[in-house]
């Protein structure tokens, strides 16, 4: 089962990790955010070791996107960031797991203070 994790966060300045830049996980204990990265870097091995982890990217910055939106029937270039919200999407992590419980497990490590992290089944060429 393919799932999509979608790491949606606001730093200030833009950068990646995005928790090094993020004020609610600067102010935590440095050996809290010590383990949270050797979490996550534990699970990234787990998943590049079982051939969970097919694909990830961080993304650059919000500013610097191009929106393309339908005005009077043809698309409209604007600048970005791409929406009205606090929270941009900042990178994503494709997996391959056998069930939802797996992904579910999976996700955990990939959450941190002041992101928003989407766990989403990936749907096969015509649904």
């Amino acid at each position: 089962m393919k799932y999509v994790i979608l790491i949606h966060a606001n730093p200030q300045p833009w950068g990646h990790p995005t928790g090094d830049f993020i004020a609610e996980n600067l102010a935590l204990p440095e050996e809290v955010r010590d383990q949270l990265m050797t979490s996550f870097v534990e699970t990234l091995t787990e998943l590049e070791r079982n051939g969970e982890l097919l694909h990830g990217e961080a993304l650059g910055d919000p500013a610097s996107a191009t929106l393309y939106r339908w005005v009077d029937g043809v698309p409209v270039a604007s600048s970005g960031p791409y929406s009205e919200t606090k929270e941009h999407f900042a990178g994503f992590f494709l997996i391959d797991v056998e069930s939802p419980e797996r992904a579910q497990e999976v996700v955990t490590a990939f959450s941190g203070p002041g992101e928003t992290v989407e766990l989403r089944p990936v749907m096969s060429p015509g649904g």
